[in-house]
């Protein structure tokens, strides 16, 4: 009998902060996850992206999950990277703009299915941004 094991599901991310053309170090983030589409979030990872705007290091999924969210806190990484000005300062807008960050954290929830990889990579910058899955 062969006691083949199933791969485990896992996910990765990268984060671009857009406003500067650079990866975007330091952003704390948390993976939870779910069974079902009305069952209750578990917290079950952090991390904090690294030089290259890469988290490699969240363990993998448990068995049974079908939804992860993961949620960056963008606020705290614009506020030590001073993204927000330079990207303020490139814009046509008129100065009466609010300062500050428009969004001050990100939650990304997809579904996911045994046995895979998900590589979210989240494209950054003080006022939007753009997600979609990776490979």
């Amino acid at each position: 009998m062969s006691s083949e094991t199933a791969a485990p599901t896992s996910v990765s991310t990268h984060i671009l902060d857009t406003s500067v053309g650079r990866p975007a170090e330091g952003v704390a983030l948390t993976l939870s996850v779910r069974s079902g589409s009305n069952g209750d979030w578990t917290a079950h990872g952090a991390s904090t992206t690294d030089a290259d705007g890469r988290c490699k290091d969240l363990p993998a999924l448990p068995e049974g999950t079908t939804q992860v969210r993961l949620d960056f806190a963008v606020e705290e990484y614009f506020a030590h990277h001073k993204a927000t000005q330079q990207a303020e300062e490139q814009q046509d807008a008129p100065r009466v703009r609010d300062s500050g960050v428009f969004f001050p954290e990100v939650a990304i929830t997809f579904a996911v299915k045994p046995g895979e990889h998900y590589h979210v990579p989240l494209l950054l910058n003080p006022f939007g941004y753009s997600v979609y899955r990776g490979s």
